[in-house]
Parts: C-alpha cells; sequence; structure tokens
C-alpha cells in the first residue's frame, strides 16, 4: 500500500504458513495470497476465484477451496517496531465487512495484547465530540469516493468480510506481537460455524468502540433526496395552471358575472375568474425526452475520461470545464431556435429533472449513504434557482431581477460538477490528472460506479437546471 514494499507482512505471511501447517486444528482451509500489486492483484485473484473475470485477461484458477469465511490483510512495510495497528475496512463502492469482523480485531488487538487500534489515519484520538465528527467525516469522504481502502477492498463485493492490519508508528510492539494478533483473528474466523450476519453491514464509525447504526443516519439521506421530489411536485401543480394574466382590476371590467366562481368558506364569500381555476392540458412529450436526453448526453464525459490517454486528462477536464460554462447557453439557443420551450414546458423540464434526481438519490442512499448525502448538499441549489413555482406575495421585500440573475449565475456555477472538482482537488492537495488517473484505474479495474452517479445522475440535473437559470437570465 502507499507505493512501500510490504516486507515484514511478506515475512510474516511466510512465518505463519510454516507455523500454522504444523497445527491439525484447523477447521477451514487457510489460503496465503501474496501478489506483486496490492491494487490489481487481490482484484485479479478474487475474480478468477469465483470466476467473475476474462479467460483473455486472467488465467483461472487451478485449485479452489469453496466459499472464503474472511480475509485478513497483513500489511507492515516498516523495518523497525510499530506503535499501533490502523485498522481499514472501507470497500468498493462504499460497501462494508460486518462489524463484528471490525470489533473482533479492535478486541484482539488492545483488549488481549495490548496494541492500540487506530481507524480512518487518526492517529491521536482524544474521544471528544471533533475527534469523532472528525472520524466520520472521513470515513463519509472514502465511502462516498467508493475507492478501495487496502488490498481487502477486492474481497467485499463478493460477501467476503475482510479487513487491512498496517503497522504504523514507532514503538515497542515486534514483530511477534503483530503475529500473535493474526493467530488470534484466524483462530476467531476458525471458530466461525457461517458468515458474520449478527452485526451491522451499514453503519458509520466515530471511533473504535462508537458507531452510529443506519437509522440514525439514514432519514438524514431521505429528506435531502424529499427536498427534490417536493419540489418536483411544487413545479407539478404549478405546471397545471393557467399562465397569470392581466391585473385583476382590468380584468373584472371585461368578464361577465357569469364567468366568475363564486365560493363560500367559513362564512365569507369570494368571486374567482373561472379562467383562474381552469386546469391547463400539460404537454409532457418534449420534456420528458429532453431530461432523458440529458442523462443520455452524460455517457460523454463518462467514456471520454476511461479513455484517453493519462498525459491528455488535465487538458481534457480544463477544455471539459470551459466548455460546461457555456453548454448551458448553447443548449438553451439551440432551443429557442429550433424549438421553443413555453413556460409550462420549462416547469415540467425542471419538474422531471429534479424528480429523477430524487428518486435516484433516495435508491442510492440505501447502498452508499455517504455518496448520496455528498451528492444532494452539492444539488440542492438546484432547488431555489431559476422561476420560482410559487408567486412571490406582494408585501415581501423587492429585490431587483439583476441581482436575483446575477446570484443565481453565481451559484450554479461555483456548484457545478467541474468547479467542485478542481476545489476538492486544491483541498486535497492532489493533482487533478492524479485523481482521473485513480478513478479511471477505479473504474476499469475495480468497477467504481462512481462516476456514473457523477456524470449520469448528477451533471444532467446540474445541466438542467443551468438551462432554466440561462433562459431566465437572458
Amino acid at each position: 500500500m502507499d507505493d512501500e514494499f510490504n516486507l515484514s507482512g511478506v515475512a510474516l505471511a511466510l512465518t505463519l504458513a510454516r507455523y500454522f501447517k504444523r497445527w491439525s486444528l484447523w477447521s477451514k482451509d487457510i489460503i496465503f495470497l501474496i501478489t506483486s500489486d496490492s491494487k490489481a492483484g487481490p482484484q485479479a485473484w478474487v475474480e478468477a476465484y469465483h470466476d467473475g473475470h476474462s479467460p483473455l485477461e486472467v488465467e483461472s484458477l487451478p485449485l479452489k477451496s469453496g466459499a472464503l469465511e474472511g480475509a485478513i490483510v497483513v500489511d507492515n512495510p516498516q523495518d523497525h517496531r510499530f506503535e499501533t495497528l490502523h485498522v481499514s475496512y472501507d470497500g468498493i463502492n462504499g460497501q462494508l465487512p460486518n462489524l463484528d469482523l471490525f470489533n473482533t480485531a479492535v478486541a484482539v488487538s488492545r483488549g488481549q495484547h495490548g496494541i492500540g487500534a487506530a481507524l480512518q489515519k487518526m492517529w491521536k484520538h482524544d474521544d471528544t465530540y471533533e475527534d469523532r465528527l472528525r472520524t466520520m467525516l472521513r470515513g463519509m469522504t472514502n465511502q462516498g469516493l467508493g475507492h478501495a481502502s487496502g488490498p481487502h477492498s477486492s474481497f467485499i463485493p463478493y460477501h467476503v468480510d475482510a479487513i487491512t492490519l498496517r503497522a504504523v508508528g514507532d514503538g515497542w510492539q515486534d514483530d511477534m506481537a503483530l503475529g500473535r494478533v493474526v493467530e488470534s483473528l484466524f483462530r476467531s474466523l476458525n471458530n466461525l460455524m457461517e458468515h458474520f450476519h449478527q452485526s451491522f453491514f451499514l453503519y458509520l464509525l466515530m471511533q473504535t468502540n462508537r458507531f452510529v447504526s443506519i437509522g440514525t443516519y439514514l432519514p438524514s439521506a431521505m429528506l435531502v433526496a424529499a427536498n427534490f421530489t417536493i419540489m418536483a411536485i411544487s413545479l407539478w401543480i404549478a405546471s397545471g395552471r393557467q399562465p397569470p394574466s392581466t391585473p385583476t382590476v382590468k380584468l373584472t371590467e371585461k368578464l361577465k358575472p357569469e364567468d366568475f366562481e363564486i365560493t363560500k368558506k367559513d362564512g365569507m364569500t369570494a368571486a374567482i375568474p373561472k379562467q383562474e381555476l381552469a386546469i391547463q392540458e400539460r404537454q409532457l412529450l418534449f420534456p420528458a425526452a429532453l431530461v432523458l436526453g440529458l442523462h443520455f448526453l452524460g455517457v460523454v464525459p463518462l467514456y471520454i475520461f476511461n479513455n484517453i490517454p493519462q498525459s491528455m486528462f488535465s487538458t481534457a477536464m480544463a477544455l471539459f470545464s470551459v466548455t460546461n460554462i457555456i453548454l448551458p447557453f448553447i443548449l438553451m439557443r439551440l432551443l429557442s431556435t429550433y424549438c421553443p420551450l413555453s413556460p409550462q414546458q420549462r416547469q415540467l423540464t425542471k419538474c422531471f429533472s429534479l424528480l429523477l434526481l430524487g428518486m435516484f438519490l433516495a435508491t442510492l442512499a440505501t447502498i452508499n449513504f455517504s455518496l448520496s448525502f455528498i451528492i444532494g448538499l452539492l444539488s440542492a441549489p438546484l432547488s431555489l434557482v431559476g422561476q420560482s413555482p410559487v408567486p412571490r406575495p406582494a408585501n415581501t421585500l423587492a429585490i431587483p431581477n439583476g441581482v436575483v440573475r446575477l446570484v443565481q449565475s453565481i451559484s450554479v456555477l461555483a456548484f457545478s460538477p467541474p468547479m467542485i472538482f478542481y476545489i476538492a482537488c486544491s483541498l486535497a492537495g492532489l493533482s487533478a490528472e492524479f485523481v482521473l488517473t485513480q478513478a479511471a484505474f477505479g473504474w476499469r479495474v475495480w468497477g467504481v460506479w462512481t462516476q456514473v452517479i457523477i456524470w449520469c445522475v448528477w451533471w444532467p440535473a446540474w445541466l438542467a437546471g443551468a438551462i432554466d437559470v440561462a433562459h431566465y437570465s437572458l
């Protein structure tokens, strides 16, 4: 891991293999896997073990040993004594091992052998609110990105609970202590009668002995997704109403008494023009086709950033960012020239876009909560920009339209996927080329579908909102 040779870890694995071979107490087969590459190697092996590989790229395994119960990865690149064991548990696409395996590793390391355990690279955890929050946010970030956090991540998609134990720090613990921890974990897995299933598979860890269950954190992502659904319903209702006409004072001079609808409620009587109560027929075909077309358009950047040479990543991302700024205006101009959108069709376009976004995020929240929650927060401005379906009351503070349009345009550009990408790279101190390279590697080797969510769900929804803002601003 981290481009370091696992010298001590390989030596320990070979020693344990010779040590375990002398015992007759094992009720399960033990497979020792040593690969030259900690990223592609375990993935190729586990795919070949489960016949999920392409025979043209990976050779099939001549021997197999039934269903895998668990996997323990030992990583110790140091040539000196260590202080703490760092436990990595994040899997591909936000999947997690059963919490019992993590708890077993912590209990064995800390309780039986007196070796400290850390997670999410929080080397000094004081069990304060800030440390718990920082640990949880780091876990959500790793889960949202969906990348592999270690060789163990390749096993989790195949329903094999796995973790990585990495020796870190400079202390007084030696390889013998690490070997005892691994031996105890193997004994624990050997005593299993069936797969881990009694504990949680969906959780957020705040410390080695504190976690948040899915019943506590899932409602937050569902509320974020419901925001888009509620706005879509509001736009749907507004699209069925007649467009606002001239003021009522002039309207009453033209209408006849039979053109009014008399309503009574709470002892009060009101006369409402029938044309304001009429329901307008909705034109659904073109708005639905436009939204679907925008979602299919997301396949273009998805293909580009996974198939171009590595040397072109930075240039391609810069060109795409510039194109992304002018693309809403180009599409809006094309629509205005060849197929002008009525106010109702613009409302329905935004309605369908937000409805699909809310549906996707609500479904994604049950699979990868962190990714759904992050995308939902970054997409929240899409509910507020453009023409509001609810008319503003007359007694509210009057804001010049130019100011409103400027604020909306800046908000849309600031929360666009390319802008968020560059901001995230700057905060993490990583180059755009490195991030795109890792994303393409994850797509091809690990099957990470975070890019699918970004380019085929988030970006089309943003593009639909940007087109609405472009039409409203010009």
